[in-house]
């Protein structure tokens, strides 16, 4: 007799605004309804964040519809967010839900997060003091500095990351002096599945649909109270965090209050901000191997989706 085969794991991916959070609660209920239990756990980095709901269009629990949900609200704004710590404990997650026998949806758009979950991927460690002297430096000086430190020690990591984005120079150039390789953030050429079988869904918008869909959101965000959201986060500590005050919308906020940006122009930022982000997420997903893209309203989702996961849970079919 052969051995029962593994549940899958079912990761949701795509660009922000195209209803992934949706299709994770309506798969698992199809799912529940045929007597099978699945489990979300998250993969967007910002959702990670206590108390940052409404920029980042977080689940209220009590939309779960008893569905279990897991890596939400883990880290106080105060915490620094990197995939190293991200890594070791979504698989142990995930592994405790395979353990129970349900179906781990892993949901979410931020690619490298994804990524250490599906792929084999590593990651190296930090260190605290070297890190803290390089984000000195990048207050001090700007990212101009480590960009040109960087461009000689890891050429091909400093053209991916660009001039500007001092995180990730700073990242860079700490993965450099601890281990002497790179790290440019991307997936190798053949990634190997960290478990299979995995099966992955790409949600997919026309691009013009998308843009409207999500500079709407951006003033929803407004309208529904994100300045308040963010003002009740200053005394946590979220103007003092390294990676929660950089987020897309909170750091628009942030300048709202300090008078730095007018509404007009924090909201108008924080779309173009977006849009940039979206097309990033379409690039980053695009180079999956044996994705499955789905069109985000198609009527037939939740059974396209459904039909996607019967067939990896049987290999026979």
């Amino acid at each position: 007799m052969s051995a029962t085969p593994a549940p899958p794991l079912v990761a949701i991916v795509g660009p922000t605004g195209t209803g992934k959070t949706d299709l994770s609660l309506a798969l698992a209920e199809a799912m529940r309804a045929r007597g099978r239990s699945a489990e979300v756990v998250n993969a967007d980095a910002m959702q990670l964040y206590r108390g940052m709901d409404i920029g980042t269009a977080k689940i209220d629990p009590a939309d779960w519809r008893g569905i279990p949900h897991h890596l939400f609200d883990v880290l106080d704004v105060t915490d620094e967010a990197t995939v190293a710590r991200y890594q070791p404990v979504a698989r142990e997650t995930i592994a405790d839900i395979l353990q129970r026998g349900a179906v781990p949806i892993l949901v979410g758009g931020s690619g490298l997060y994804v990524s250490s979950v599906l792929f084999d991927l590593r990651f190296p460690g930090t260190d605290p003091e070297l890190r803290a002297r390089l984000e000195a430096e990048l207050t001090e000086h700007g990212p101009g500095m480590l960009f040109q430190r960087l461009a000689e020690v890891d050429p091909e990591a400093a053209r991916r990351i660009g001039s500007r984005n001092g995180r990730r120079l700073v990242r860079a150039l700490e993965v450099a002096q601890l281990t002497g390789t790179s790290v440019t953030g991307a997936l190798p050429d053949e990634p190997a599945p960290w478990h299979d079988p995995t099966v992955i869904i790409g949600l997919a918008a026309p691009r013009d649909e998308l843009v409207e869909r999500l500079d709407a959101r951006v003033e929803r965000m407004w309208a529904e109270g994100l300045l308040a959201e963010v003002t009740e986060l200053i005394p946590n500590g979220i103007d003092r965090g390294v990676t929660a005050r950089r987020a897309i919308g909170y750091a628009q906020a942030l300048a709202e209050l300090r008078s730095e940006l007018t509404r007009d122009g924090a909201i108008a930022q924080t779309q173009q901000l977006t849009r940039r982000y979206a097309r990033r997420q379409v690039s980053w997903f695009k180079r999956y191997p044996d994705i499955h893209w789905l069109d985000y309203d198609d009527a037939g989702l939740v059974d396209a989706a459904l039909e996607l996961v019967d067939e990896a849970s049987d290999p026979n079919r």
